[in-house]
């Protein structure tokens, strides 16, 4: 049966773990002879709405690791930018190739290209997850503080794709998660809804809130994104930036409340001067391209659970 993976919510606890504990184990030591063919003689497409350098090249060198091909399919060339529907193009592509990556811009495209193609769709960043980005913050959390369970993450800005995986994924292996945003900024509320869930089951803490200092309190990690995502219009930046800057603004002030071993992380790319300042992206307390290189680990694991054998009981 083929697997989708449209938000962490699909996964169990259990296979997310399993996912963590397998990118650790490629990334410490790659094995061609056992995972070097997983993806032989398949095609994977890269579909492909919005602009990326982390997850298509990572994704692109991931396909090639394990033996198999990709083709790049940029939206403006396909008839998706001449009227042809969703369901019409997942159901060509699924006779020509083995799995789509896609990377859109509202979310439903992503549920209605999964509804329709045989084959795994895995989410690249949509307006409302971005699934892949928190497999490699986990792995990037987990190698810095050797656990996942009992560290705290505090995010502080807007309640963009990444702040809702955040939560589900957080949740999903027992860390607790602080989450700091302007009133009518929140994140998704399904994605808080299926946060507690999660909670319920594995003991994380949670906190919404609209006050960052609160947010960062003895926190291990300090997380923020862009407050201009890519799919808010220019015309909401002066108005944005009257809500967020300064006091949603990552600085150094803000680390004198978290632990004093406590780092900085980013989805990149970032905005210095807007959702953090250079002293902190830029300082040793930065962590940014240790998350870079892991989406890198975290895309050859999850393709390797999707299609290879090495699946959790």
């Amino acid at each position: 049966m083929k697997r989708d993976l449209l938000t962490l919510q699909d996964l169990s606890n259990e296979e997310l773990m399993h996912i963590l504990t397998l990118a650790k184990e490629v990334k410490a030591s790659w094995d061609p002879a056992r995972y070097g063919s997983t993806l032989s003689g398949r095609t994977i497409a890269l579909l492909f709405q919005k602009p990326s350098t982390r997850t298509r090249v990572s994704f692109e060198v991931a396909i090639r690791k394990l033996g198999g091909d990709s083709i790049f399919l940029s939206w403006h060339e396909l008839q998706l930018s001449r009227g042809e529907t969703v369901a019409d193009t997942a159901k060509v592509l699924e006779r020509y190739v083995d799995g789509i990556v896609a990377r859109v811009g509202d979310h439903q495209i992503l549920i209605d290209m999964a509804e329709n193609a045989r084959i795994p769709v895995i989410n690249a960043l949509s307006n409302r997850f971005h699934p892949c980005q928190i497999i490699a913050d986990l792995l990037t959390i987990w190698e810095r503080f050797g656990a996942l369970k009992g560290i705290k993450l505090a995010y502080v800005g807007d309640g963009t794709n990444v702040c809702n995986s955040l939560l589900v994924g957080c949740t999903k292996v027992g860390m607790d998660i602080s989450v700091a945003c302007p009133v009518g900024y929140e994140p998704d509320p399904e994605a808080v809804q299926w946060a507690f869930e999660n909670a319920s089951r594995t003991g994380s803490t949670i906190i919404i809130t609209d006050e960052p200092l609160e947010a960062v309190k003895d926190a291990h990690v300090i997380y923020t994104d862009t407050f201009m995502s890519m799919h808010i219009p220019e015309s909401e930046r002066e108005k944005r930036f009257e809500v967020f800057v300064p006091r949603y603004q990552v600085r150094p002030e803000l680390f004198e409340h978290a632990r004093p071993d406590a780092v900085f992380m980013h989805c990149l790319p970032a905005h210095r001067g807007e959702e953090v300042v250079s002293e902190v992206i830029d300082g040793p307390r930065s962590i940014v391209f240790d998350q870079a290189e892991n989406r890198l680990h975290a895309q050859v694991a999850l393709l390797i659970f999707l299609y290879g054998s090495s699946v959790p009981s």
